[in-house]
Formats: C-alpha cells, structure tokens, sequence
C-alpha cells in the first residue's frame, strides 16, 4: 500500500520515525513542555484542594505522587508528539533535517542499513508501518509508538546519497 503524500510546509524527515529517533531529536522546548506537565498536575491539583477541599483528607501525599506521575507520563506524551510532528513537516524542523542529513549519510558511508536490522518478514514490517504511522495523533485515545525497524518512512532514500568526498 502506498504512503499517503502530503502537502507539508516543510520537508518530511520520516512519516513513522523510531521511537529512539523522535526521543533523540527533541528539542529543549520539549523537555520544557514535559517538566511543564510534569509540575502542572500536582500544582493544579494541589490548588483545587486549596479551593474546595474534598473533605477530611489531612494527607494530600499519594494524590500528588499520582498527579505527578501523571503529569510525567502526559508531559512526555506532549513533548513526544511536538517531536514527531517536526519529523513530519508539520512544524519548523532545520535542525532536525540537517541532523538527519548528516546521521543518513554517515550510515550510508558505514554500509549499514539506515532504518536498522529487522528480522521480521515483510508483510509483518508493512503491518507494523501502517499501525504505527501517524499513530502520535491518537495519544488521547491508546499512546502507540514504533518501536519496530522498517523500510516503510515514506521519504525519498536518494537524497542522503548526495555527499560530497572531499573530505
């Protein structure tokens, strides 16, 4: 099945990128935006209770440790998702495309594969891809990653085989 084109404003690096790539690319806006949520949750529960105690409660302890796990895990979502969306042309992403340029062509200068070994046939690699891709949109519903290597990023491979060897 073909990859959907899309019309982006700026260059696709990868529509299904690995989920050590989309964690390795983000920026310091989105570890920002996850120690944000991180400290939101707890301050805005805490700041409830404040406003209209629930009650007897005397010990907020476990409430906030919950918040605060919750806000990590919802602040990573965003960040992951602020990352994935720069992999896709959807956000401003030059230091992303060059970053990718220049670890795309090193693999390719090494002889190793660029998406990595995967030891799964293909129609198992071609599910994967169509299961994951795209899948950061739907965090709210079931948070899904790739972690499975492929073939299938809908991006053009001759364009990191254009360096230049006057080094």
């Amino acid at each position: 099945m073909p990859i959907k084109e899309l019309d982006t404003p700026y260059p696709v690096i990868d529509t299904d990128p690995h989920f050590r790539r989309v964690v390795r690319y983000m920026r310091p806006t989105d570890y920002a935006a996850w120690a944000a949520g991180t400290a939101a949750a707890p301050a805005l529960l805490y700041g409830m209770e404040k406003m209209d105690p629930a009650g007897p409660i005397r010990n907020l302890r476990v409430p906030l440790k919950i918040a605060t796990v919750i806000g990590a895990f919802g602040g990573f979502l965003l960040a992951y998702q602020n990352s994935s969306l720069r992999f896709w042309g959807w956000k401003e992403n030059a230091v992303e495309v060059e970053k990718d340029k220049a670890e795309m062509s090193q693999l390719i200068a090494e002889g190793k594969r660029i998406y990595g070994e995967s030891y799964m046939p293909e129609h198992i690699q071609d599910t994967a891809a169509r299961v994951s891709r795209f899948s950061q949109l739907k965090f709210g519903i079931m948070p899904w990653f790739n972690f499975s290597n492929h073939s299938n990023h809908g991006v053009d491979l001759s364009k990191y085989a254009t360096t230049t060897k006057n080094e």
